[in-house]
């Protein structure tokens, strides 16, 4: 097989990593327009570039349908906010194809120049941003790449009583092919202020900031203090949960962004409609402790 890079065009590459699909169903798939890129539908004369990625719709397993909708929050020309559910990934990747926000959102919305202007971890629900207009894309994508939108999580986990707020910072590394990614010794690369907003029957409802976006930052912070994110299947041990059991959701919500329109110049802010549904079935106690800190706006 070639070395990475040596492919003239993206048929040859497809040809030579999908050995189990026959060249036809290969030739029939470029036609229809199924295998794409961020963009939309790839020609197969297009020319091979070391580091892009394509997707297409597996014929082979089929994947287990995540049995909840997507809700959108705004629509409007240039941009399309949602809030993904726990368990759909944000892109195609992996075992996720079809059961993906980018690919249900294209055909639902016939929305085919549909890309996103980030991503959020599968187990997490939440805001995610899409750009409609595929001549803004870069605009929006540079406003996460250069930390400039502001972003705000709730999660639940058990009560700790640390002295909050508090800014937690460290350096967090992920190797290619690892589920985990872990903290270790060196110049911190990640870091999140960690604000406790309620306390019931033992639980905590924490609100986080995260300042820089390292992968599995927020849960891994979490899990740093003593305090796991209800319902981690990998922090502080894997649990190896089955890609169709969608019970007990990691307790997770990333819950309002706010920005700069790199276009018009407006401040805008996107919050969420949902609620994290273990905090929403626990019941506060008489006399539970609640902080006296107030939720404030995002600045």
């Amino acid at each position: 097989m070639p070395e990475d890079g040596e492919w003239a065009t993206i048929v040859d590459f497809v040809l030579a990593r999908e050995t189990r699909i026959p060249a036809e169903r290969v030739d029939e798939m470029f036609a229809g327009g199924e295998i794409v890129d961020m963009n939309g539908p790839v020609a197969a004369n297009a020319p091979y570039v070391p580091g892009e990625a394509v997707w297409f719709h597996r014929d082979l397993p089929d994947e287990p349908p995540v049995p909840f909708d997507i809700t959108v929050v705004h629509r409007d020309e240039t941009l399309l906010v949602v809030d993904k559910p726990h368990f759909l990934s944000t892109i195609p990747r992996g075992g996720h194809v079809l059961q993906s926000a980018l690919v249900r959102l294209r055909r639902d919305l016939d929305l085919p120049a549909l890309v996103p202007a980030h991503r959020l971890d599968r187990v997490t629900a939440g805001l995610v941003l899409f750009v409609v207009d595929p001549a803004s894309r870069g605009a929006y994508q540079s406003l996460f790449q250069d930390r400039k939108v502001n972003k705000e999580y709730e999660a639940i986990a058990p009560y700790s009583n640390l002295e909050f707020p508090l800014t937690l910072r460290s350096r967090i590394v992920k190797e290619r092919g690892d589920f985990e990614a872990r903290e270790v010794d060196g110049e911190p690369n990640a870091e999140t202020v960690v604000e406790l907003l309620e306390v019931r029957d033992g639980l905590g409802r924490y609100r986080l900031h995260p300042r820089t976006g390292r992968t599995h930052q927020l849960r891994l912070h979490m899990n740093s203090l003593g305090v796991p994110i209800l319902g981690d299947d990998l922090y502080p041990e894997p649990t190896d949960r089955p890609l169709d059991d969608f019970t007990a959701p990691l307790q997770l919500l990333a819950s309002a962004m706010e920005f700069t329109d790199p276009i018009s110049g407006d401040v805008r802010r996107f919050d969420t409609r949902r609620t994290l549904e273990r905090w929403v079935t626990t019941t506060a106690p008489a006399g539970a402790a609640t902080p006296s800190r107030s939720p404030e706006p995002l600045h």
